[in-house]
């Protein structure tokens, strides 16, 4: 990269179905990183609507009140500030998407979809969204956001994509859940995808509980030289 980039890992912990207090997380998280003069907030996985949503994605009316309020979100970013990077579900062309979106200067100025969906344990994506197309950088004052979703990490492709387009950062929003040695797991696909492009990794991660499953945070972020540099 040539340029320096102050990101802000709001590591938060979401409600599902709320979306009115969960965009109040973000915009508290927000409020934190402009006064620690951040450039980028970045949030986990589908934390408009909380994870899992499960059949909640479902209603039409959850998805209107998720856009309604997104949509009124970007606009506070027209002031100035950081940008956010937030994950959300989101239709798109008859398709519902697991997303993430970027909200800058007043308006969602990109938008990114996960492209591997989990079916397995207590995820079943697969039956509620549509699979996304490989997903390419998004570009940010300057520097090439390489944004994945979860299950994306887990597989090297999708690095290997967003590298050989460009991409001079890899950027994780996740909602994984608590399971015995899962911290050491999650470290060690990082490491490897960093490995593999040479990039550095932001690992962002919900914290808290959601009905039986816990979810114990742990966000990180690894240098190009795979090492925790706090």
């Amino acid at each position: 990269m040539t340029s320096d980039l102050s990101i802000a890992l709001a590591q938060l912990n979401p409600t599902v179905g709320d979306v009115d207090g969960n965009i109040a997380l973000i915009r508290e998280a927000r409020d934190r990183a402009k006064q620690d003069g951040a450039d980028l907030v970045v949030t986990g996985e589908l934390l408009v609507s909380g994870y899992p949503p499960e059949d909640l994605v479902l209603k039409p009316a959850f998805l209107d009140r998720v856009e309604e309020k997104v949509n009124a979100l970007a606009t506070e970013t027209a002031e100035g500030g950081p940008a956010l990077l937030i994950g959300a579900p989101w239709r798109e062309d008859g398709k519902l998407y697991n997303a993430v979106l970027l909200l800058d200067q007043g308006k969602i100025a990109t938008i990114r979809f996960k492209h591997l969906l989990p079916t397995y344990g207590v995820f079943d994506e697969d039956r509620v969204f549509d699979r996304g197309p490989v997903p390419g950088p998004i570009a940010f004052k300057g520097i090439k956001l390489g944004v994945m979703i979860c299950e994306d990490m887990w597989n090297g492709d999708v690095t290997e994509c967003l590298d050989e387009s460009g991409a001079e950062i890899l950027i994780v929003l996740n909602g994984s859940p608590f399971e015995v040695d899962k911290t050491d797991q999650r470290l060690n696909l990082a490491v490897a995808r960093v490995s593999e492009s040479g990039l550095p990794l932001v690992y962002v991660n919900l914290v808290g509980g959601q009905d039986e499953l816990v979810f114990d945070g742990g966000s990180f972020v690894l240098g190009a030289d795979r090492q925790l540099p706090i």
